[in-house]
């Protein structure tokens, strides 16, 4: 979870059996988002944000063929915070790392 992700959220997933480590869980608060992008990557984890910086940045590593491990996007205030839970949910439970290399997912559905 980057590190403007609404707590609920984090919250939320955890009692459904999500595994989910935050930024500040990580000791990386007030990273770059840059910095944000490739200790996920490092770690193996896809990435969710509410951020338009960090989406920027997924876009420009597509373009230059910068790999990633995947974020996934949505704007704050697009969808609940009980909807948003039950589609990372999905994401979590239904799809691999590999199928979320270098792509970048939004949400809503």
């Amino acid at each position: 979870m980057d590190e403007n992700v609404f707590r609920q959220i984090t919250v939320g997933l955890r009692l459904r059996g999500v595994d989910v480590l935050t930024v500040q869980e990580d000791e990386r608060a007030g990273m770059a988002d840059s910095q944000v992008i490739e200790r996920s990557t490092e770690l193996q984890r896809v990435l969710f944000s509410m951020d338009d910086d960090l989406l920027v940045l997924a876009h420009q590593r597509q373009r230059e063929g910068i790999a990633f491990t995947g974020v996934v996007y949505t704007h704050p205030q697009s969808m609940s915070i009980g909807d948003c839970v039950k589609e990372l949910e999905i994401i979590a439970k239904a799809s691999t790392l590999e199928e979320a290399m270098n792509q970048v997912q939004y949400l809503p559905f």
